[in-house]
Protein backbone atom coordinates (compact mmCIF):
# COMPACT_ATOMS: atom_id res chain seq x y z
CA UNK A 1 0.00 0.00 0.00
CA UNK A 2 1.21 3.40 -1.34
CA UNK A 3 2.31 5.73 2.05
CA UNK A 4 -0.25 8.21 2.66
CA UNK A 5 0.45 12.13 3.13
CA UNK A 6 -1.30 14.90 4.78
CA UNK A 7 -3.86 16.74 2.45
CA UNK A 8 -2.84 20.11 3.63
CA UNK A 9 0.72 19.29 1.33
CA UNK A 10 -1.43 18.53 -1.55
CA UNK A 11 0.13 20.63 -3.97
CA UNK A 12 1.19 20.19 -7.55
CA UNK A 13 5.35 20.65 -7.14
CA UNK A 14 6.02 19.54 -10.29
CA UNK A 15 8.65 21.82 -12.31
CA UNK A 16 6.40 24.21 -14.57
CA UNK A 17 7.90 25.36 -18.03
CA UNK A 18 9.06 28.39 -17.46
CA UNK A 19 11.46 27.64 -14.20
CA UNK A 20 12.93 24.77 -16.65
CA UNK A 21 13.34 27.39 -19.35
CA UNK A 22 15.14 29.20 -16.74
CA UNK A 23 17.28 26.79 -15.22
CA UNK A 24 18.36 25.10 -18.72
CA UNK A 25 19.32 28.45 -19.74
CA UNK A 26 21.45 29.31 -17.13
CA UNK A 27 22.99 25.71 -16.97
CA UNK A 28 23.67 26.04 -20.31
CA UNK A 29 25.41 29.53 -19.71
CA UNK A 30 22.91 31.87 -21.46
CA UNK A 31 22.58 35.45 -20.12
CA UNK A 32 19.82 36.47 -18.18
CA UNK A 33 18.83 39.95 -17.00
CA UNK A 34 17.06 39.01 -13.83
CA UNK A 35 13.75 41.36 -13.53
CA UNK A 36 12.74 39.19 -10.27
CA UNK A 37 15.57 39.53 -8.28
CA UNK A 38 14.62 40.24 -4.57
CA UNK A 39 17.18 38.70 -2.44
CA UNK A 40 19.05 41.38 -0.98
CA UNK A 41 22.10 39.64 -0.27
CA UNK A 42 22.75 39.10 -3.67
CA UNK A 43 21.79 42.63 -5.25
CA UNK A 44 25.14 43.73 -5.24
CA UNK A 45 24.47 46.25 -2.15
CA UNK A 46 27.15 47.15 0.51
CA UNK A 47 27.34 45.37 3.96
CA UNK A 48 28.40 46.53 6.54
CA UNK A 49 30.37 42.95 7.30
CA UNK A 50 31.30 43.91 10.66
CA UNK A 51 28.29 45.88 12.07
CA UNK A 52 26.34 42.94 10.86
CA UNK A 53 28.28 40.01 12.02
CA UNK A 54 30.00 41.31 15.69
CA UNK A 55 26.96 41.91 17.53
CA UNK A 56 26.53 37.96 17.15
CA UNK A 57 29.71 37.41 19.39
CA UNK A 58 28.33 38.76 22.50
CA UNK A 59 28.76 36.86 25.67
CA UNK A 60 25.47 37.01 26.90
CA UNK A 61 24.52 34.81 23.83
CA UNK A 62 26.17 31.65 25.57
CA UNK A 63 23.21 31.65 28.40
CA UNK A 64 20.05 30.49 27.91
CA UNK A 65 17.28 32.40 28.91
CA UNK A 66 13.97 31.29 27.67
CA UNK A 67 11.10 33.87 27.35
CA UNK A 68 8.27 32.94 25.04
CA UNK A 69 8.25 36.43 23.85
CA UNK A 70 11.94 37.13 22.86
CA UNK A 71 14.16 38.97 25.35
CA UNK A 72 13.04 42.10 26.38
CA UNK A 73 15.87 43.65 25.59
CA UNK A 74 15.49 42.78 22.07
CA UNK A 75 11.77 43.74 22.78
CA UNK A 76 12.35 47.20 24.14
CA UNK A 77 14.65 47.61 20.45
CA UNK A 78 11.54 47.14 18.79
CA UNK A 79 9.84 49.17 20.45
CA UNK A 80 11.89 51.90 19.53
CA UNK A 81 11.64 51.08 16.35
CA UNK A 82 7.80 52.07 15.86
CA UNK A 83 8.02 54.74 18.57
CA UNK A 84 10.73 56.14 15.48
CA UNK A 85 7.41 56.13 12.92
CA UNK A 86 5.33 57.80 15.35
CA UNK A 87 3.97 54.81 17.08
CA UNK A 88 4.23 54.17 20.09
CA UNK A 89 4.09 50.62 21.69
CA UNK A 90 5.25 48.54 24.92
CA UNK A 91 7.70 45.75 24.50
CA UNK A 92 4.93 44.02 26.74
CA UNK A 93 2.79 43.49 23.50
CA UNK A 94 5.28 42.36 21.27
CA UNK A 95 5.85 39.11 20.16
CA UNK A 96 9.35 37.68 18.83
CA UNK A 97 9.32 35.07 16.13
CA UNK A 98 11.70 33.68 13.62
CA UNK A 99 10.26 35.20 10.23
CA UNK A 100 6.74 36.85 9.42
CA UNK A 101 6.16 33.56 8.13
CA UNK A 102 6.10 32.04 11.40
CA UNK A 103 4.17 35.04 12.63
CA UNK A 104 1.65 33.88 10.47
CA UNK A 105 1.55 30.38 11.77
CA UNK A 106 1.09 31.96 15.31
CA UNK A 107 -1.87 34.08 14.15
CA UNK A 108 -3.62 31.02 12.37
CA UNK A 109 -2.97 29.27 15.31
CA UNK A 110 -4.60 31.28 17.82
CA UNK A 111 -7.80 32.81 15.55
CA UNK A 112 -8.90 29.51 13.42
CA UNK A 113 -10.18 26.44 14.02
CA UNK A 114 -9.24 23.99 10.92
CA UNK A 115 -11.48 25.07 7.98
CA UNK A 116 -12.06 28.71 9.39
CA UNK A 117 -11.44 31.69 6.65
CA UNK A 118 -9.04 34.37 6.19
CA UNK A 119 -9.69 36.92 3.88
CA UNK A 120 -6.86 38.92 2.01
CA UNK A 121 -6.58 41.13 -1.19
CA UNK A 122 -5.86 40.21 -4.01
CA UNK A 123 -3.66 40.68 -6.34
CA UNK A 124 -0.86 39.45 -3.37
CA UNK A 125 2.08 37.76 -2.12
CA UNK A 126 1.28 33.79 -3.26
CA UNK A 127 3.36 32.67 0.20
CA UNK A 128 -0.11 33.06 2.46
CA UNK A 129 -1.78 29.88 0.43
CA UNK A 130 1.01 27.78 1.46
CA UNK A 131 1.39 29.20 4.81
CA UNK A 132 -3.08 29.01 5.18
CA UNK A 133 -2.58 25.63 3.88
CA UNK A 134 -0.29 24.26 6.29
CA UNK A 135 -2.91 25.10 9.13
CA UNK A 136 -5.82 23.67 7.46
CA UNK A 137 -7.24 27.45 6.94
CA UNK A 138 -8.92 28.77 4.21
CA UNK A 139 -7.92 32.02 2.45
CA UNK A 140 -11.17 33.69 0.78
CA UNK A 141 -9.79 36.60 -1.80
CA UNK A 142 -11.63 39.80 -2.36
CA UNK A 143 -10.45 42.51 -4.99
CA UNK A 144 -7.95 45.29 -5.66
CA UNK A 145 -8.88 47.63 -8.14
CA UNK A 146 -7.31 50.19 -10.40
CA UNK A 147 -8.68 53.38 -11.05
CA UNK A 148 -5.53 56.19 -11.33
CA UNK A 149 -4.01 53.67 -8.24
CA UNK A 150 -4.59 50.97 -6.27
CA UNK A 151 -8.33 50.80 -4.19
CA UNK A 152 -10.19 48.75 -1.89
CA UNK A 153 -13.22 47.02 -3.32
CA UNK A 154 -15.32 47.02 -0.05
CA UNK A 155 -18.67 45.85 -1.46
CA UNK A 156 -16.42 42.42 -2.80
CA UNK A 157 -15.07 42.31 0.81
CA UNK A 158 -18.06 42.21 2.79
CA UNK A 159 -19.78 39.73 0.19
CA UNK A 160 -16.98 37.56 1.28
CA UNK A 161 -17.19 37.47 4.91
CA UNK A 162 -19.24 34.29 6.20
CA UNK A 163 -20.21 32.44 9.56
CA UNK A 164 -16.48 30.92 8.90
CA UNK A 165 -14.37 33.93 8.59
CA UNK A 166 -11.98 34.55 11.52
CA UNK A 167 -9.96 37.95 10.40
CA UNK A 168 -9.30 40.42 7.66
CA UNK A 169 -5.16 40.13 6.25
CA UNK A 170 -4.05 43.54 4.69
CA UNK A 171 0.01 44.44 3.43
CA UNK A 172 0.75 47.73 3.71
CA UNK A 173 2.24 48.59 1.79
CA UNK A 174 0.93 45.87 -0.69
CA UNK A 175 3.10 43.39 -2.18
CA UNK A 176 2.91 43.59 -5.66
CA UNK A 177 1.00 47.05 -6.22
CA UNK A 178 3.16 48.75 -4.18
CA UNK A 179 0.05 50.90 -2.53
CA UNK A 180 -0.13 52.29 0.92
CA UNK A 181 -3.89 51.41 2.57
CA UNK A 182 -5.46 55.04 3.25
CA UNK A 183 -6.17 56.66 6.12
CA UNK A 184 -9.74 56.21 5.05
CA UNK A 185 -9.29 52.55 3.92
CA UNK A 186 -8.34 51.56 7.41
CA UNK A 187 -11.33 52.78 8.81
CA UNK A 188 -13.40 50.88 6.88
CA UNK A 189 -11.47 48.02 7.71
CA UNK A 190 -12.06 48.69 10.87
CA UNK A 191 -15.39 48.89 11.14
CA UNK A 192 -16.28 46.04 8.66
CA UNK A 193 -13.91 44.17 11.29
CA UNK A 194 -15.86 45.32 14.40
CA UNK A 195 -19.28 44.68 12.38
CA UNK A 196 -18.77 40.68 11.57
CA UNK A 197 -16.14 40.32 14.64
CA UNK A 198 -13.27 39.67 13.13
CA UNK A 199 -9.62 40.66 13.52
CA UNK A 200 -7.19 42.62 11.57
CA UNK A 201 -3.90 41.27 10.70
CA UNK A 202 -1.66 43.40 8.64
CA UNK A 203 1.73 43.00 7.08
CA UNK A 204 4.21 45.73 7.24
CA UNK A 205 7.66 44.51 5.93
CA UNK A 206 7.80 47.08 3.21
CA UNK A 207 6.84 50.04 5.64
CA UNK A 208 10.40 51.56 5.61
CA UNK A 209 10.61 51.47 2.00
CA UNK A 210 8.99 54.70 0.08
CA UNK A 211 9.30 54.98 -3.75
CA UNK A 212 8.65 59.00 -2.99
CA UNK A 213 10.76 61.28 -0.81
CA UNK A 214 7.85 63.30 0.73
CA UNK A 215 5.61 60.19 0.94
CA UNK A 216 4.55 59.58 5.06
CA UNK A 217 4.72 56.18 6.18
CA UNK A 218 2.26 55.36 8.63
CA UNK A 219 2.52 52.35 10.66
CA UNK A 220 -0.96 50.45 12.05
CA UNK A 221 0.60 50.27 15.60
CA UNK A 222 -0.35 54.31 15.64
CA UNK A 223 -3.88 55.53 16.41
CA UNK A 224 -6.98 53.68 18.07
CA UNK A 225 -7.69 50.11 17.64
CA UNK A 226 -11.09 49.67 17.95
CA UNK A 227 -10.56 45.44 17.01
CA UNK A 228 -7.67 43.53 17.78
CA UNK A 229 -5.00 44.33 15.28
CA UNK A 230 -1.75 42.02 14.75
CA UNK A 231 0.81 44.26 12.97
CA UNK A 232 3.87 41.69 11.20
CA UNK A 233 7.02 42.96 10.39
CA UNK A 234 10.70 41.72 10.63
CA UNK A 235 14.25 42.01 9.91
CA UNK A 236 14.16 40.42 6.21
CA UNK A 237 13.36 43.79 4.86
CA UNK A 238 13.78 46.45 7.16
CA UNK A 239 17.40 46.05 7.22
CA UNK A 240 17.69 43.71 4.27
CA UNK A 241 18.42 40.26 6.59
CA UNK A 242 16.81 37.90 5.55
CA UNK A 243 19.35 34.92 6.02
CA UNK A 244 19.13 36.14 9.93
CA UNK A 245 15.60 35.08 10.48
CA UNK A 246 13.97 37.40 13.08
CA UNK A 247 10.19 38.75 12.66
CA UNK A 248 7.45 40.04 15.54
CA UNK A 249 4.23 40.76 16.18
CA UNK A 250 2.87 43.88 17.64
CA UNK A 251 -0.50 43.44 19.12
CA UNK A 252 -3.37 45.91 19.85
CA UNK A 253 -7.16 46.02 20.59
CA UNK A 254 -9.37 46.16 23.22
CA UNK A 255 -7.79 45.71 26.67
CA UNK A 256 -9.86 42.56 27.51
CA UNK A 257 -9.07 40.50 23.95
CA UNK A 258 -5.89 42.37 23.94
CA UNK A 259 -4.95 40.69 27.42
CA UNK A 260 -6.40 36.97 26.04
CA UNK A 261 -5.11 37.02 23.08
CA UNK A 262 -1.31 37.74 24.55
CA UNK A 263 -1.71 35.22 27.00
CA UNK A 264 -2.67 32.73 24.16
CA UNK A 265 0.21 33.73 21.86
CA UNK A 266 2.82 33.06 24.68
CA UNK A 267 1.80 29.42 25.10
CA UNK A 268 2.03 29.46 21.53
CA UNK A 269 5.74 30.38 21.02
CA UNK A 270 6.36 28.70 24.38
CA UNK A 271 5.50 25.58 22.81
CA UNK A 272 8.69 25.99 20.01
CA UNK A 273 10.62 28.78 21.32
CA UNK A 274 12.47 29.08 18.03
CA UNK A 275 14.19 32.57 18.20
CA UNK A 276 17.73 32.03 18.86
CA UNK A 277 20.13 33.85 21.68
CA UNK A 278 22.32 35.38 19.58
CA UNK A 279 20.07 37.04 16.89
CA UNK A 280 18.11 37.94 19.87
CA UNK A 281 21.34 40.01 21.80
CA UNK A 282 22.44 41.01 18.37
CA UNK A 283 19.17 42.54 16.88
CA UNK A 284 19.01 46.36 18.86
CA UNK A 285 22.57 46.73 17.05
CA UNK A 286 20.97 45.72 13.91
CA UNK A 287 17.58 47.80 14.21
CA UNK A 288 20.12 51.25 15.61
CA UNK A 289 22.11 50.53 11.92
CA UNK A 290 19.75 49.86 9.84
CA UNK A 291 19.73 53.52 8.09
CA UNK A 292 22.67 52.39 5.94
CA UNK A 293 21.62 49.67 4.05
CA UNK A 294 18.00 50.74 4.07
CA UNK A 295 19.53 54.03 2.35
CA UNK A 296 20.68 51.48 -0.59
CA UNK A 297 17.77 50.17 -0.99
CA UNK A 298 15.28 53.05 -1.54
CA UNK A 299 18.39 55.04 -3.67
CA UNK A 300 18.10 51.55 -5.99
CA UNK A 301 14.61 51.33 -6.29
CA UNK A 302 13.54 55.18 -6.52
CA UNK A 303 16.77 54.91 -9.75
CA UNK A 304 15.36 52.18 -11.60
CA UNK A 305 11.89 53.57 -11.23
CA UNK A 306 12.75 56.57 -12.87
CA UNK A 307 14.69 55.04 -15.41
CA UNK A 308 11.65 52.73 -16.31
CA UNK A 309 9.42 55.79 -16.64
CA UNK A 310 11.98 57.89 -18.44
CA UNK A 311 12.09 54.64 -20.88
CA UNK A 312 8.05 54.08 -21.16
CA UNK A 313 7.80 57.95 -21.64
CA UNK A 314 5.86 58.53 -24.71
CA UNK A 315 5.26 54.85 -25.58
CA UNK A 316 1.42 53.23 -25.28
CA UNK A 317 2.49 49.42 -25.86
CA UNK A 318 4.03 49.20 -22.15
CA UNK A 319 3.10 51.27 -18.84
CA UNK A 320 3.24 51.01 -15.26
CA UNK A 321 0.77 51.33 -12.59
CA UNK A 322 1.09 53.31 -9.76
CA UNK A 323 3.45 52.37 -6.72
CA UNK A 324 4.05 54.02 -3.57
CA UNK A 325 6.29 52.29 -1.95
CA UNK A 326 8.31 48.36 -1.87
CA UNK A 327 10.71 46.29 -4.23
CA UNK A 328 8.40 45.50 -6.95
CA UNK A 329 5.94 47.63 -10.17
CA UNK A 330 3.30 46.09 -12.41
CA UNK A 331 3.30 47.07 -15.98
CA UNK A 332 0.38 46.62 -17.97
CA UNK A 333 1.47 45.20 -21.52
CA UNK A 334 -0.63 43.64 -24.30
CA UNK A 335 -2.93 41.03 -23.67
CA UNK A 336 -2.12 38.67 -26.69
CA UNK A 337 -0.88 35.62 -24.72
CA UNK A 338 -1.51 33.98 -21.40
CA UNK A 339 0.93 35.59 -18.81
CA UNK A 340 2.81 32.81 -17.80
CA UNK A 341 3.43 31.97 -22.47
CA UNK A 342 4.10 35.59 -22.75
CA UNK A 343 7.03 35.70 -19.97
CA UNK A 344 8.68 32.40 -21.48
CA UNK A 345 8.92 34.28 -24.89
CA UNK A 346 10.33 36.91 -22.90
CA UNK A 347 13.08 34.66 -21.16
CA UNK A 348 13.74 32.73 -24.62
CA UNK A 349 13.68 35.69 -27.62
CA UNK A 350 15.23 38.08 -25.04
CA UNK A 351 16.73 36.53 -22.33
CA UNK A 352 14.33 38.71 -19.82
CA UNK A 353 13.32 37.08 -16.92
CA UNK A 354 9.65 38.29 -15.18
CA UNK A 355 6.72 37.37 -13.25
CA UNK A 356 3.78 36.73 -14.93
CA UNK A 357 0.77 38.77 -13.51
CA UNK A 358 -0.58 35.77 -12.54
CA UNK A 359 1.98 34.09 -10.40
CA UNK A 360 0.19 37.24 -8.17
CA UNK A 361 -3.20 36.45 -8.70
CA UNK A 362 -3.96 39.25 -11.60
CA UNK A 363 -7.51 38.41 -13.26
CA UNK A 364 -6.72 38.70 -16.40
CA UNK A 365 -4.14 38.41 -18.56
CA UNK A 366 -1.41 41.85 -19.44
CA UNK A 367 0.23 42.20 -16.33
CA UNK A 368 4.01 41.36 -15.22
CA UNK A 369 5.80 42.23 -11.91
CA UNK A 370 9.65 43.84 -12.07
CA UNK A 371 11.82 44.16 -9.42
CA UNK A 372 12.99 47.46 -8.61
CA UNK A 373 15.71 45.62 -6.51
CA UNK A 374 17.91 44.43 -9.87
CA UNK A 375 21.22 46.08 -10.44
CA UNK A 376 20.73 49.07 -11.78
CA UNK A 377 22.75 47.94 -14.82
CA UNK A 378 20.92 44.49 -15.35
CA UNK A 379 17.64 46.64 -14.66
CA UNK A 380 18.25 48.92 -17.88
CA UNK A 381 19.26 46.71 -19.99
CA UNK A 382 16.29 44.27 -19.05
CA UNK A 383 13.71 47.08 -19.23
CA UNK A 384 15.32 47.83 -22.77
CA UNK A 385 15.03 44.25 -24.55
CA UNK A 386 11.53 43.99 -22.59
CA UNK A 387 10.64 47.22 -24.16
CA UNK A 388 11.72 46.13 -27.79
CA UNK A 389 10.11 43.25 -27.69
CA UNK A 390 6.75 44.50 -27.07
CA UNK A 391 7.44 47.65 -29.56
CA UNK A 392 8.05 44.26 -32.09
CA UNK A 393 4.72 42.55 -31.69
Amino acid sequence: MPHRFSTRTNWNTAESAYAKTIREARLAGKTLYDLTASNPTICGLAYDRDAILSPLLQPEALAYEPDARGLLRARVAVAAYYAEHGAPVTADVLQLTTSTSEAYSYLFRLLCNPGDEVLVAQPGYPLFEFLADLEDVRLRPFPLFYDHGWCMDFESLEQAVTPRTRALMVVHPNNPTGHFTTAQERLRLEQICQRHGLALIVDEVFLDYSLEEILPACSFVSGEHPVLTFVLSGMSKIAALPQMKVGWIASAGPEDQLHEALARLEVVADTFLSLNAPVQHALPHWLEHREGIQRQIRQRTRANLLFLDQSLSGRSQVSRLQAQAGWSVVLRVPALDADERAVLRLAVEQGVVCHPGSFYGFPRQGWLVLSLLTPEAEFQTGVKRLIRHFDTE
